[in-house]
């Protein structure tokens, strides 16, 4: 059986998949490390490809960016939709969430600080985004209907709470990811509706889309007055 036969990609387009997804991995951690104004060039020497090969893929460096956060949101929907689906009790589907989202983070940090309001949303980026938000919706009115979920935690907590508790650390993406679910342990105490009495009051109010929206995406420029 060829590999049209079983709908896998053939050679070339895994070897591009494979190139991608080197480049992704390679930008994250040359951002985190060097900041937005890294040279590209550093980016294709850590994924192991020419500069024609990046270029090809992606002709800025604005490009690559916006593909690093369309494959993150990605990620967190496809997460959150298996956690949805396999896990019956809504408190079991929202921590499982949690734990896989900050499990595949590593240490190379969040991706909001790295390229947050330096790029417009474009249409793809605002179709992934929506997709995002109803995954993120449907989890949380799941856990708010069971009463596991204190009432005054929203979507839009979750992805700043994702920002919170990766910070970037100079460890190995093992340890990293140790902490994190470490923190998360003790932050989920706290979300979590008790079972006598009620929890205290959060300091100031939940997060929106909007707000959230301001954050990852750039201002767009006034038009010129005639």
């Amino acid at each position: 059986m060829d590999d049209t036969q079983t709908g896998r990609p053939r050679g070339r387009r895994r070897e591009a998949d494979r190139n991608d997804a080197r480049l992704l991995r390679a930008a994250r951690e040359v951002f985190a490390e060097l900041g937005w104004d890294a040279p590209v060039s550093e980016i294709a020497r850590r994924a192991g490809v020419g500069m024609g090969s990046l270029y090809r893929r992606y002709p800025s460096k604005d490009l690559l960016a916006q593909r690093m956060r369309i494959v993150g949101m990605e990620q967190l929907i496809a997460q959150a939709r298996a956690a949805l689906a396999e896990e019956p009790d809504p408190w079991a589907a929202f921590t499982r969430f949690l734990r896989d989202a900050l499990s595949s983070q590593g240490a190379s940090g969040p991706l909001l600080p790295l390229v947050g309001g330096r790029l417009p949303a474009t249409d793809e980026i605002a179709a992934a985004a929506a997709r995002l938000r109803t995954a993120l919706d449907d989890l949380v009115d799941g856990a708010h209907r069971a009463g596991v979920l204190r009432a005054d935690f929203g979507s839009a907590d979750i992805p700043l709470l994702l920002e919170h508790l990766t910070a970037r650390m100079p460890v190995t993406d093992e340890r990293a990811t140790a902490l994190h679910l470490r923190y998360l342990d003790l932050v989920l105490a706290g979300l979590r509706t008790p079972v006598t009495g009620g929890p205290t009051a959060l300091h100031g109010p939940a997060p929106d889309w909007a707000e959230l929206r301001e954050l990852w995406n750039a201002r767009e420029d006034p038009s010129p007055e005639g």
